[in-house]
């Protein structure tokens, strides 16, 4: 058994492993897009969800229950851990719960698991480090660098779970911003043809739901929270904080604005519309106006090298025939 797990951890072995994982990642690439499901329904049904404990709280509000009504997660191990160690105030759980919801998760038992994950991450990953470095190279390292090593890990581990949250946060908030502007034209139509807000956003949602999927649920989320919440400005509000865009915050304020002062809605969005095209634009701009200098480097290394060769091989060639 010890011989076997000695040939396991061989530098050959772990390389045809990891060879063998990146070839398996590379066919899961490719053929991930022909065995995507319908993102737009499951969003929209987790969305009914959301609307059906709208109208359990309003509902239990208007026949005397409680004042809010809490999403009661069950008593799972996960759950029991977070409340013995009192993670929801070591880890902050208001911002993190904040966090979940720009991320798209918006549910009580998301945010027991992301706080538990917390927890256990950076201790797995100081063990898995500590037991790697402990036998594979465990002629090669000292003690004391396996000691640094898995101080590393425990580190790199207690921060992996913010940085994926993260990445999930900003990529779900880039294909919000990507199709913001098309979504503000959408809205700006329907509402000065006549449409209040609520059927605007439903038919905005329904027609930018196949360029993305999240700015598609929240609207539809907005709709529900307007229909059920009893202060439609919280409702506006609630949208702003769920995408985190400064863009989208801008419409909110004009949307609160006109329900509270009664001023048009169609000329407030046209204004904002013109200015997040050119926004757009200006983004658009930087981003060419800084290719030039990323290019430099990459030139320099792969595309000079081949000119050289194709310029000199045929000179070179000649000159070793000549001798």
């Amino acid at each position: 058994m010890l011989t076997f797990i000695e040939n396991l951890f061989q530098m050959e072995v772990l390389i045809t492993a990891l060879v063998g994982f990146a070839a398996f990642g590379t066919v899961l690439t490719i053929a991930a897009p022909y065995f995507e499901g319908d993102k737009l329904s499951a969003r929209i049904k987790g969305v009914s969800l959301e609307r059906d404990r709208l109208r359990a709280q309003q509902k239990a509000q208007l026949i005397g229950g409680e004042a809010r009504l809490r999403e009661k997660p069950r008593r799972s191990l996960v759950s029991q851990i977070v409340e013995a160690l009192n993670l929801r105030s070591v880890f902050e759980a208001e911002s993190s719960r904040e966090a979940l919801r720009q991320a798209g998760m918006r549910s009580e038992r998301q945010l027991i698991t992301f706080l538990a994950l917390r927890l256990l991450t950076p201790i797995i990953v100081a063990v898995v480090v500590f037991i790697y470095s402990s036998t594979v190279f465990a002629d090669r390292i000292p003690p004391q660098m396996r000691l640094v090593a898995t101080t590393v890990g425990l580190v790199f581990g207690f921060y992996l779970p913010s940085i994926i949250l993260k990445n999930l946060k900003t990529r779900r908030q880039d294909s919000i911003r990507k199709a913001w502007s098309d979504a503000l034209d959408l809205l700006l139509i329907c509402v000065e043809s006549g449409m209040a807000i609520e059927p605007a956003m439903q038919r905005v949602a329904r027609e930018i739901g196949s360029s993305s999927v999240a700015l598609a649920e929240e609207l539809t989320l907005t709709v529900a929270e307007l229909s059920y919440l009893q202060d439609r400005r919280k409702a506006f509000e609630n949208l702003g904080k769920r995408t985190g865009l400064p863009t989208v915050k801008s419409v909110v304020t004009s949307l609160i604005q006109s329900e509270r002062y009664g001023t048009p809605l169609g000329t407030a969005l046209r204004v904002l519309a013109q200015e997040n095209r050119d926004a757009r634009m200006q983004e658009a701009e930087r981003k060419a106006a800084a290719l030039p200098p990323k290019l430099t480097v990459p030139m320099i290394l792969f595309f000079l090298p081949v000119i050289f060769v194709i310029i000199l091989g045929p000179s070179v060639i000649l000159v070793m025939k000549i001798k």
